[in-house]
């Protein structure tokens, strides 16, 4: 008898860090990629193509928020669909931009320009990346993203 693999959710509560300090972009990308790896959504490798996709065209999509994701082919190294999130008070430069609020995302089957666009819908209002950016409440974050999700 066969049994299906049960699929993790794709937003939980380990997947997000509160009160997050990184010296720049690059560590807090790295950050972002590491939680979608323990958390068993992605293989190591997908964290370089964060990277790339960093060094080719910015993450920073406006409103104080980044959005870290892979570039074509990544899908090989994503196990399961997943978001991972950093909360940064103080925030991490984005060439003269501070982005406060960071949303990893690794996505399969398609789901991936899916889950982009949606998070850039709750990213396009100040008031929810200010409760984003301020929340001490992990749940409280989790339901302002799969609002959307």
């Amino acid at each position: 008898m066969k049994t299906e693999k049960k699929m993790k959710p794709i937003l939980q509560e380990d997947n997000i860090i509160l009160q997050a300090a990184y010296a720049d972009r690059w560590s807090a990308i790295q950050a972002c990629g590491e939680i979608l790896v323990k958390q068993g959504y992605v293989k190591a490798a997908y964290i370089e193509d964060m990277m790339e996709r960093e060094r080719l065209v910015s993450v920073y999509v406006g409103n104080h928020v980044a959005i870290p994701h892979g570039i074509a082919n990544s899908e090989q190294h994503i196990l399961e669909s997943g978001l991972s999130v950093l909360q940064i008070p103080e925030g991490v430069d984005f060439d003269g931009e501070k982005a406060y609020i960071m949303i990893g995302i690794a996505g399969r089957d398609g789901v991936h320009m899916q889950l982009l666009s949606q998070i850039a819908l709750v990213c396009m209002e100040q008031e929810q990346v200010e409760r984003l950016r301020t929340s001490k409440d992990k749940n409280e974050i989790m339901g302002i993203l799969k609002a959307k999700i």
